[in-house]
Parts: structure tokens; C-alpha cells; sequence
């Protein structure tokens, strides 16, 4: 029984996409063929001469294209001045007489032993680089309990200040998660770019493989290569990890910073407050203003900006669109709006909700679940 299995596996059948044993072979096309498939063979490519011999007779030889001008002519040359292949025929017309023919042959040698070289430098060391990369990107979860120990460190410190600075760790658990998620973003997207890489060369060097046992010279003659797009692998970004600083004097301050978002809590009387607050002039105040981050709006020119919480904004150009960003410049929801040309201002209320002027209709409006309310009409004469 196990003689039987072996005899059945060993059995090569036709090329022809039939089951049935192979029988005969045509030396001209390199297929394999039953008899039933012989004459098919040879409809299928009348303009082309078909040596059929035996398949134990078979000839293994390089299998040229068919030339498009000459029939029954393959192509076993190369015209280096037109850059196409060409068969003895051509070389004898005057469209390509005097120019260089190359052995079509030897052009074929030289490509396969490139591929070749290109082949195992790809599997035998830039796979292997990228592998190392790749096995190198350990900082996500670093990162990710990086930025939990901080989150955690925050809330500790929340239990120490009053109910009324909530607003603060708020602020300061939004930004944690937001530089976490932008940096944990990086490494994956760079990750991922190198599994992407990874997998291509790995098609491609079976891909090459197959071209290498390929007798087929189209399949050889149309190989792109793709070394030098393999040999740059991604560089690692940069992840710089923030730490979160407390300082606690008890009965007198509380205080942290995070990256660039400072807060501080101190004890003072209400006439110390009031005191402190009418000796602020505006030039003091404009003095600790910072820039916090830049944000692509991809407007020109923009008109209006209203700040919707620490992470979204509300801007308008020249246009009746009214549209929503966040910080890294994506829009997250927009608004057309009533104005013939523009809004003349925006804002947001305590509630979040956007509200805007249109000048030319004489009214103040709001939008409420994504439809728009007027809230105000001026007297004629008044424009909002």
C-alpha cells in the first residue's frame, strides 16, 4: 500500500491544467502534455512551431518569446538601440539593421545571477536586520507603564487637594493620556511599518525564487527590483518620556507640572486675593503666555479661533463652514452656517455649545445637537 501512495505522488501531469498523466513534451514551450492535450497545445499557439517529442526525450532549454512581427519566429535576441526583444528576422529588416543584438541568452544569465545576489542579501541579512528592529521596539510597553505610573502618581496626589481643584487633574489626566497615546502611536505606526516591510520582502524573495526556477524569459526580462527599497529600514523615533514633579508643603502649597502644564495651589485670604489681583496689569499677564502646540488648520486666511477645552477648537475662515479641530489638526465635526459670506465672530458657552454671529441677517445663533437656533435678532440699524 505504502509502494502505491509513493508511485501516486511521483505521477507529473499535464500543464495544461489536467489531471492526466503526462506523456509527451513540446521542447519549444517547455509544457508537459498528454496526448489529449497535444493538439489543444498547438491550436492555442498556431503561429508558433512546436517540437513534440517524448517526455523522456525532453530537452531542457530557455523558452523565448513569440515574436509579434515574424510568425512561427521566437525572440532570441535583444535590440539594445529599441530595447525589445527580436528574432532572426528582425535582425535581417532594416528596422534594426546596424543596431546591437545582444544574445537574448545571456541577457537572461545576467539577470538571474542579479537577482540571485539581490535574493540572498535580502534573506540573509536584510530580513534578518529588520527582524532586529523590529524585536528592538520594547519601549511600548515601557511607555505604557510609564505613563500608567503617572496617572496613577496623579490620582495619589488628588486625594491631598480640595474637591474644588478637580478641574486640574482633569486637565492634567487628559494631557497624560493624550502624550501616552501620541507616543505609543509613533512606536506602533513604526512597528508596523517594519512587519509591513518584513512581509514584502519575504514575498518577494519567493517571488525571486520562483523567477530563479523559471525557464521563462518574460518572467525574468519584467523583474523590478526592489533592493534599494528594502535596504531603507525605518528609523526608531524618538520617544522622549515626561515625568511628573509634585511639591507639597503642608497647610501652605500644593503644587506639579507635567511637561509644559504647570498648577499650584495656595493658601491666602480673600483681601490678600483681591489685593494681588488689582496690582495685575495685562502686560504681566500677557508675560506668561506659552506657546503650547501648533496645530495645521488648513485654512487660509484663518478668521475666527474659540477654544472648546484644552484638546478642540472651533475656527472659520472666509467661508460659511464653521469646523471643529483637534490638536493634532483633525477635524472632528463642522457646521454650515446661516451668514451670506461669514460668521462675524464665534465663541463657546459653558456647556460646550458653539455660538456665532451673522451680521447680515442680524442675529446671534447657537448650534444644539447638530441644528441651529437663534438666540438673538438685533433692532434694525444693529449688527451683532
Amino acid at each position: 500500500m505504502a509502494t502505491a501512495t509513493t508511485w501516486a505522488q511521483d505521477i507529473i501531469t499535464c500543464d495544461l491544467n489536467c489531471d492526466k498523466p503526462v506523456q509527451q513534451f513540446c521542447n519549444s514551450c517547455q509544457v508537459g502534455l498528454c496526448e489529449d492535450c497535444i493538439n489543444k497545445h498547438v491550436k492555442g499557439l498556431k503561429s508558433m512551431k512546436h517540437d513534440i517529442v517524448p517526455f523522456t526525450k525532453r530537452t531542457v532549454q530557455l523558452v523565448f518569446p513569440q515574436c509579434t512581427s515574424h510568425s512561427h519566429q521566437r525572440c532570441e535576441g535583444h535590440c539594445q538601440q529599441c530595447d525589445v526583444p527580436v528574432c532572426m528576422k528582425c535582425v535581417m529588416s532594416s528596422q534594426h539593421k546596424g543596431h546591437d543584438i545582444v544574445d537574448m541568452a545571456d541577457i537572461i544569465t545576467a539577470k538571474k545571477e542579479r537577482i540571485k545576489r539581490e535574493t540572498e542579501e535580502i534573506e540573509g541579512d536584510i530580513i534578518s536586520k529588520n527582524k532586529k528592529q523590529d524585536s528592538d521596539v520594547e519601549k511600548i510597553s515601557t511607555c505604557t507603564a510609564h505613563f500608567s505610573g503617572l496617572i496613577k502618581k496623579g490620582k495619589d496626589q488628588r486625594k491631598q487637594w480640595h474637591l474644588e481643584v478637580d478641574d486640574i487633574f482633569d486637565h492634567l489626566d487628559t494631557l497624560t493620556q493624550s502624550l501616552r497615546d501620541y507616543q505609543i502611536t509613533a512606536l506602533k505606526s513604526y512597528q508596523s511599518q517594519l512587519r509591513s516591510q518584513n512581509s514584502s520582502m519575504i514575498q518577494t524573495v519567493e517571488e525571486n525564487k520562483e523567477i530563479l526556477k523559471s525557464n521563462n524569459v518574460s518572467d525574468v526580462n519584467n523583474y523590478k527590483s526592489k533592493l534599494t527599497e528594502f535596504r531603507n529600514i525605518p528609523q526608531v523615533p524618538d520617544v522622549t518620556l515626561p515625568s511628573l514633579k509634585t511639591n507639597t508643603i503642608q497647610g501652605r502649597e500644593l503644587s506639579l507640572e507635567l511637561e509644559e502644564y504647570k498648577a499650584k495651589l495656595t493658601q491666602s485670604t480673600l483681601s490678600s486675593l483681591t489685593d494681588e489681583a488689582s496690582n495685575v496689569s495685562i502686560t504681566e499677564l500677557l508675560k506668561e503666555a506659552k506657546v503650547i502646540t501648533n496645530i495645521s488648520a488648513n485654512i487660509e486666511p484663518l478668521y475666527k479661533v474659540a477654544c472648546a477645552g484644552s484638546d478642540r477648537a472651533w475656527i472659520n475662515g472666509t467661508d460659511k463652514m464653521l469646523r471643529c479641530v483637534d490638536i493634532y489638526g483633525t477635524v472632528t465635526d463642522s457646521v454650515t452656517s446661516t451668514c451670506m459670506d461669514f460668521p462675524g465672530d464665534i465663541t463657546v458657552n459653558r456647556q460646550g455649545e458653539l455660538i456665532y454671529s451673522d451680521a447680515a441677517n442680524r442675529t446671534v445663533n447657537i448650534v444644539r445637537h447638530g441644528k441651529i437656533e437663534t438666540l438673538i435678532t438685533t433692532p434694525r440699524g444693529w449688527h451683532p
